[in-house]
């Protein structure tokens, strides 16, 4: 079996485990963890596997948000429906929205994400009758499971997170699978070589429109599930401060290892729990915390483990980098 495999399946037995010894307080943290975990994963297949800065993800993970929660506020609340209908509309407005961007490189392309996600938080915050306005949807439901027979009840915090745990695990496996197949390691050669790939006749601007399908599905996806667990949404989960905080995830993690935005994600809420319980100034102190990680750790804090793993062997630091190079 590949060790990355073995790898993964320990993480998951250890966040199986650990919230057995831990409050409700933490277990709600430790959600929130995994939520946001597949919100900078999501990111990361647009930024570090595609190349493509995007300032406006945090747009499909409030249209996952609100569309799980007005299904789930329906007269048919189910969660795993509720989940499957806020990726899919999500990836279909990320498919409108990134057939208008992908014509543009760097710079250009960030700006015009971040238009767009603008002009969604402006839809949201203005569309009252639909999305509450400025006050948003609150008291969303946790409707419970049901498993042939069996039905199990969502509404304890620790039950959630063991679904959100399910949830997240599997997304991310997927999200695994797509950066090592033929799909994945075009992304990388475009994103480390995009001339020379035009040059080769492939459809860049199609590649990169799927990633950004495919990222704007699981950022729905991540969105669909915070509803639920939050119980409360209002429009700032479509603000660019959102999106930034993927950027910021992603980059304290690591973005050139596949698991570095679940441990940026990780990092990022830690800290920003711990410093928010001692001052009111935590944000000044989070953000240098973060700035200076990124200036000492540029390849992240992912990054630097891999490359620790890697010293000695004249292997690449960046794990992506030799699938690229073998699409190209």
């Amino acid at each position: 079996m590949d060790r990355s495999v073995v790898a993964w399946l320990v993480l998951l037995a250890a966040a199986a485990v650990l919230p057995l010894g831990l409050g409700e307080f933490h277990v709600h943290l430790l959600t929130e963890i995994l939520i946001l975990a597949l919100f900078a994963a999501a990111f990361n297949l647009l930024f570090g596997y595609t190349g493509l800065l995007s300032f406006g993800q945090a747009a499909y993970f409030a249209v996952g948000a609100y569309t799980s929660a007005l299904w789930l506020k329906g007269p048919w609340p189910s969660l795993p429906l509720a989940l499957a209908v806020g990726a899919l509309l999500a990836a279909a407005v990320a498919l409108v929205v990134g057939y208008l961007c992908v014509r543009r490189d760097e710079i250009y392309f960030a700006m015009v994400t971040l238009a767009f996600g603008q002009l969604i938080f402006v839809v949201i915050w203005r569309w009252r009758e639909v999305t509450g306005g400025s006050d948003g949807i609150g008291g969303i439901p946790r409707p419970p499971l049901h498993l042939g027979l069996a039905e199990v009840a969502l509404a304890p915090t620790l039950h959630f997170y063991y679904f959100a745990l399910a949830v997240v695990a599997a997304a991310l496996y997927v999200l695994w699978r797509i950066t090592r197949s033929p799909l994945g390691l075009t992304l990388q050669a475009v994103r480390d070589n995009a001339r020379r790939v035009d040059y080769l006749g492939v459809p860049m601007g199609r590649y990169r429109l799927a990633a950004f399908t495919v990222s704007g599905l699981f950022c729905g996806l991540a969105g669909a599930l915070f509803a639920p667990y939050q119980g409360t949404i209002t429009p700032d989960l479509s603000d660019w401060m959102r999106s930034a905080e993927a950027v910021m995830m992603t980059l304290l993690g690591g973005p050139q290892v596949f698991g570095g935005p679940v441990l940026g994600a990780a990092l990022m809420t830690l800290l920003k729990d711990f410093v928010a319980s001692e001052t009111e100034y935590w944000p000044l102190l989070v953000g240098t915390a973060v700035v200076l990680l990124v200036l000492f750790l540029p390849g992240g804090v992912g990054g630097a483990l891999w490359a620790m793993k890697k010293q000695g062997t004249g292997q690449e630091t960046a794990p992506a980098r030799a699938g690229a190079e073998e699409a190209v």
